[in-house]
């Protein structure tokens, strides 16, 4: 079956989408990827749905219209990506406005804003989406939802494998080794903290929204760490978190680059020295190295790191990376042929198969829900 993927995550930049094919046993199926393309949302729209993600007031109005907005974009992905309507079925995961994970005495949220029966009519073609709730029903994390599909598109090794999507938010998928005492091991996957959030905001702040991200980390490059902040922030409640666990804006978003910032300017004057925005963009940048590496040095003796999302073509953050994971096998994802923006896309396709399917799509491992669960709502097309 074809089935496109579409996906825009925390950084809330565009929609990424693939065209991808599936057949075989569902939990380990041949698949090929067809086709990507990418949309990039106007200012305007990624303006706003960053600011209703952290909180800023909005109308009931508004939302409805930038639902709408939002909805009409993923359509000119899809139709981008596969101009001949060859799909069968989409997989749209949404953008995340607002997640709250589980608390000891509440069940966990999370709104991903799309308007799916009207994605169905525009491309006439079922719409598979909202893949966190059920997980969330079941008391679970609702996410990371990914590390299923990890699991069944890509091959054991030797020993553990991880995967790191550096998208807004930095998130780990751990695979079981191919043989040894640990083959049967669960796979394992959480939210580690921030990738691209609070780089992102920072660009913005110190560039006077001129810029909107740290192109290949150039910026943070020029700068010095204050390695001292750095282990403060690391030592930081959720950052010490056991899994599972997950976050978002909510927790690393403009409020929190406002307490970094002044954090920053503070440690400057007592040195002596003014802040500049290079040695802060470079303290942000080993913070979120910084936040990977701490959660892979408490997990099972990995052997090799993948790395994908935006934050793969940052120069200055997977050198952050390379050196604080000592010993590990860094390296892109692309080279196994799922390029640095495919991969959360293909998931989303993936899980939108599982759905039709009628098969699981969450992992209790990962999520911490009571059981797994067939993912997502379908919406069909008025033909």
């Amino acid at each position: 079956m074809r089935v496109l993927g579409l996906m825009s995550g925390t950084s809330a930049d565009g929609v990424d989408a693939v065209l991808a094919e599936f057949s075989g046993p569902p939990r380990r199926p041949r698949w090929t990827l067809l086709s990507r393309a990418a949309e990039e949302y106007p200012p305007e729209l990624r303006n706003r749905l960053i600011a209703a993600g952290q909180g800023q007031p909005i109308t009931a109005a508004d939302v409805v219209e930038l639902g709408e907005a939002l909805t009409e974009m993923q359509a000119e992905a899809a139709r981008a990506c596969d101009p001949s309507g060859s799909a069968e079925l989409v997989g749209c995961h949404g953008q995340t406005l607002w997640h709250r994970p589980p608390q000891s005495d509440r069940r966990g949220s999370s709104w991903q804003l799309l308007q799916g029966p009207l994605l169905a009519q525009l491309l006439q073609r079922p719409v598979v989406f909202d893949f966190r709730a059920a997980d969330l029903a079941l008391g679970g994390q609702g996410a990371p939802l990914v590390p299923a599909a990890d699991a069944a598109l890509l091959p054991a090794i030797g020993g553990w494998r991880a995967l790191l999507n550096l998208g807004g938010i930095a998130n780990l998928t751990l695979l079981p080794p191919a043989s040894g005492p640990d083959r049967s091991a669960p796979v394992q996957g959480w939210d580690c903290g921030p990738a691209n959030t609070l780089l992102d905001l920072a660009t913005a702040h110190f560039s006077g929204g001129t810029e909107r991200f740290d192109a290949g980390g150039a910026w943070a490059a020029q700068g010095q760490v204050d390695e001292a902040l750095v282990r403060q922030w690391l030592q930081e409640p959720y950052l010490q978190q056991a899994p599972p666990k997950s976050t978002g804006r909510e927790l690393f978003g403009q409020p929190d680059l406002e307490r970094r910032l002044s954090a920053l300017e503070a440690s400057a004057q007592e040195r002596q020295q003014p802040l500049t925005p290079a040695d802060a963009l470079a303290t942000l940048t080993a913070f979120s190295a910084g936040a990977v590496a701490q959660d892979l040095a408490r997990s099972p003796a990995v052997v090799e790191l993948l790395v994908a999302g935006g934050g793969a073509r940052n120069t200055t953050l997977m050198t952050a990376l390379r050196s604080r994971c000592r010993g590990l096998q860094v390296r892109p994802l692309a080279e196994l042929g799922i390029g640095d923006s495919d991969r959360e896309a293909l998931a989303f396709a993936l899980l939108a198969w599982w759905h039709q399917q009628g098969v699981s799509g969450s992992l209790p491992s990962v999520t911490g829900a009571e059981r797994p669960a067939v993912l997502g709502v379908c919406a069909r097309p008025n033909l």
